[in-house]
């Protein structure tokens, strides 16, 4: 017979688990942490300092993980370097980390907290997952030792990984993952050997895992989804606005439209570094999100999602992008195209000149139509359509394809990439955009290239047709910033 302190978080455990057998939706939380960051140093700082300043960051979720739960979720994921930031060497990031197991070994933290040694971070997180009967998802670092027989092994003989992991209601490490595709700057992190694919089972869907960078990849992003078929991604980032592509909230969102599965993006708060934008997406939009580059502090998100997207009726069709695009004739152009730079990109831009008309931009194999109409323009504005398809090379090499409408430009902007002004304008409710690339379709869930955005949109709202076609669904015009369509070409990499 269990003691009745044994006894109580099985019940608990019980009673959550019959709740979301019950329906076929769940509460989801994620919360947007702005971090304590450590004093810079190049030297590693006492096991004791590293430890008190994870403490100081994990007093701050652990208020997210009881509010939260509180209000009932049943999962919360937390940001990429939520606990002790990023300003670190590869010496002095080696205090804040920890030996984390293969979840196999069916280890629970906050109960047997000295099993794989030292390991204060895993039993906190544990017990603030167990306390509170609650996923939590956080991440950390990952120590793993290696010597000469490695041909790989550092030269500290020791791997060190970025980490993701998971701790389900009483507090079971269930999942761990070790970022695959490093960011610039990442110095202090060691590259898997091979990527992984982690998923792990819960009473409301299955999961699946991975960091910041990775949604740019079909390893392990595209994979989980087409492959492994999770119904939802769990998504901690640190993710740094790039204006006019790649903002964080249009981008999930895209992402979470295009692969049909629910996002929980978790992004670290830093308003210096653009870093914000955080949600809660589903396949149908976005259910709640965040965006605030005006304070400095945290905010908790909490919204219900369907368990498994692909089976609600509330998730779109599929669209057919090549039907219309195979049946349209290239318009005519209109001898105002010019080439600029948008964060090292060489971009081929045609302007929009007059009132309303049709227009095509191509570069290489990516074509894109414009059907449009202005109910007014200023002189000092300029509206484009631009086309990028190449190798980006701004934050690491890989292949895109980018179609960006109508943004409102400074010349001068347009050439440096920087500091873009978007903004103003009017539009009518008819303008409709088309995109594909002859070689490969523009956008799929294929190897090739894969559906990574769709509707980038701010400030107003399109409608996907089923022929591939985006069109204003409003009734009114109203001010337009910036539309960017954003592909994703795997094959090439």
């Amino acid at each position: 017979m269990l003691p009745s302190q044994a006894l109580l978080p099985a019940v608990v455990f019980a009673l959550a688990a019959l709740r979301a057998l019950a329906s076929d939706t769940f509460l989801a939380a994620v919360y947007e942490h702005a971090v304590i960051l450590p004093h810079p140093t190049q030297e590693p700082v006492p096991a004791s300092d590293a430890l008190a300043l994870m403490n100081r960051n994990m007093d701050v979720l652990e208020g997210a993980i009881k509010e939260a739960a509180q209000q009932g979720a049943h999962i919360i994921v937390t940001p990429e370097d939520g606990i002790y930031g990023w300003r670190f060497t590869r010496e002095s990031i080696y205090p804040y980390l920890e030996d984390i197991p293969d979840p196999a070994v069916n280890w629970i933290p906050c109960t047997d907290p000295s099993r794989f040694g030292p390991a204060p971070v895993q039993e906190r997180l544990s017990c603030m997952a167990r306390n509170n009967s609650i996923y939590v998802v956080a991440n950390i670092g990952d120590k793993k030792p290696c010597d000469s027989s490695d041909p790989k092994c550092p030269r500290d003989g020791r791997y060190h990984y970025n980490t993701d992991v998971v701790f389900d209601t009483q507090g079971k490490l269930v999942a761990r993952y070790h970022k695959y595709n490093l960011f610039l700057g990442e110095t202090q992190f060691d590259y898997p050997k091979e990527p992984e694919a982690v998923t792990f089972e819960t009473p409301f869907g299955k999961f699946g895992i991975f960091t910041c960078f990775d949604i740019l990849f079909y390893e392990p992003a595209v994979v989980l989804v087409s492959k492994m078929q999770v119904d939802t991604v769990l998504f901690p980032t640190a993710w740094m606005n790039v204006l006019p592509f790649l903002t964080a909230i249009e981008f999930h969102s895209a992402w979470a439209m295009g692969m049909g599965v629910n996002v929980l993006a978790a992004n670290t708060h830093n308003t210096s570094m653009e870093m914000t934008g955080s949600g809660i997406y589903a396949p149908a939009g976005a259910r709640t999100y965040s965006y605030n580059m005006k304070t400095e502090d945290g905010h908790l998100l909490i919204a219900e999602l369907d368990a498994h997207p692909r089976l609600s009726p509330a998730s779109p069709p599929a669209v057919s992008w090549n039907s219309y695009a195979l049946s349209v004739e290239r318009f005519s152009q209109n001898g105002h195209e010019f080439t600029g730079i948008i964060f090292e990109d060489p971009f081929t831009f045609t302007e929009l000149t007059k009132p309303g008309g049709n227009l095509t931009v191509c570069q290489k194999d990516l074509c894109c139509h414009l059907s449009y109409k202005m109910t007014e323009k200023r002189d000092d504005e300029v509206y484009v359509l631009g086309a990028f398809d190449g190798l980006h090379v701004f934050e690491g090499q890989y292949y895109l394809q980018v179609i960006l409408w109508r943004g409102l430009f400074t010349l001068e902007s347009l050439f440096t990439g920087r500091n873009l002004q978007l903004g103003g304008g009017k539009r009518e409710d008819n303008d409709s955009l088309l995109c594909w690339s002859p070689s490969a379709p523009f956008v799929s869930n294929e190897k090739n290239t894969a559906l990574m955005m769709l509707l980038l949109i701010l400030l107003f709202h399109n409608q996907v047709l089923a022929d591939g076609r985006l069109i204003n669904r409003n009734t009114t015009s109203k001010p337009v910033l910036s539309v960017t369509l954003f592909g994703r070409w795997y094959e090439k990499d």
